[in-house]
């Protein structure tokens, strides 16, 4: 049997989605006799429990040869199988915190969340308190134990997706195991509705696609690089949509195909569009005007007034993992984005 476990381990802090499942793909033997699927994903996987197993194959995240399948399928010779499963980051001896959390959304499966800006998605490095899992351990601590995405005694929080500490907006949490297991196959299809906003130097085309592969940055492990040509990394695809210019800033929306590690950030920075003050990929400084008099004065009071990059998570839309439901969820710009979009619109209409 080959073996070829396709896993993203993170290492930077608030990576999207892509980083959080397991991808394992098995070729059955030439001599296998058949044998049921669950059976031989037993044997074959003994580190993962058939708990996750069943929660898979229910989500629909089992497949073989491209298709999925049931419990009771049988194996033949040859078979490709693969099985796709949530794989959020663990902890020991996680903090549960009573940190007030803005709650768009919730029932006995799920629940939506509005993540401000400057907090942290889970602990890591630097940031072991304080983060939006400190405080889900907090809020879910009530739940029935089987239910209970903590209740293997590692950090289980239900997270299907991250976005950066400093972006805010929405994120979709799981409260059980098979929520999260069909959230997952959700976010590893790309069917999930996801659209973000943000606040750009320059002017884009009316709309179009980035087009542009993903790797760590060989120079800075902290920042993430493009590869137009696609020689290195992973490939990543960003349609985006021009809704108002504003003379050397315009506000664009962009809506994920891939959902590598600081992919919007990356792609527009690498085509000369780097997010409003973002520090990381260049939008802290000025990009576009005069670097000095009255407009130095303008650009660097609205980064005082922003103290973090123009990025914010919009909508989020995705079918209920038990009612089968379309669900879509829209955010309002945060007041220090809508307060230093004001303040462009002004100056925009002052220049003409």
């Amino acid at each position: 049997m080959i073996q070829d476990p396709e896993t993203d381990k993170a290492s930077l802090p608030d990576e999207d989605q892509d980083d959080l499942y397991e991808h394992y793909r098995l070729v059955v033997d030439r001599g296998q006799s058949p044998l049921r699927i669950d059976r031989f994903l037993d044997l074959r996987t003994a580190h993962i429990s058939r708990n996750r197993i069943q929660n898979a194959i229910k989500a629909g995240s089992l497949l073989v040869n491209g298709l999925a399948v049931k419990a009771s399928y049988k194996v033949k010779p040859m078979d490709v199988v693969q099985l796709v499963l949530a794989h959020p980051p663990r902890a020991k001896g996680l903090i549960a915190e009573n940190i007030p959390l803005d709650i768009v959304y919730e029932d006995e499966a799920l629940l939506v969340v509005h993540k401000p800006a400057g907090m942290v998605v889970h602990p890591g490095h630097g940031h072991h308190q304080g983060t939006l899992v400190n405080a889900l351990a907090f809020r879910l601590n009530d739940l029935p134990v089987d239910n209970h995405p903590l209740s293997d005694g590692s950090l289980r929080p239900g997270l299907v997706h991250r976005i950066d500490k400093d972006t805010s907006g929405l994120l979709v949490v799981a409260k059980k195991e098979s929520a999260m297991s069909h959230l997952a196959r959700q976010f590893f299809d790309h069917s999930i509705q996801r659209t973000y906003q943000a606040l750009v130097w320059g002017c884009p085309e009316s709309s179009g696609t980035f087009r542009a592969s993903i790797d760590r940055d060989p120079a800075d492990r902290q920042r993430m690089k493009g590869y137009a040509d696609n020689r290195s990394g992973k490939a990543a695809v960003t349609h985006y949509r021009r809704i108002e210019s504003l003379g050397p800033v315009s506000l664009m929306e962009f809506n994920l195909e891939t959902g590598r590690t600081h992919q919007i950030r990356v792609h527009t920075s690498m085509h000369g569009f780097p997010i409003f003050n973002d520090a990381t990929y260049g939008g802290d400084s000025i990009v576009r005007g005069p670097q000095r008099g009255s407009y130095r004065s303008f650009v660097t009071k609205c980064m005082q007034e922003m103290p973090r990059m123009a990025l914010h998570a919009k909508t989020l839309g995705f079918v209920h993992p038990e009612t089968g439901a379309a669900m879509f969820f829209d955010s309002d710009l945060p007041p220090d984005f809508e307060q230093t979009l004001k303040a462009w619109r002004e100056w925009a209409a002052q220049e003409g």
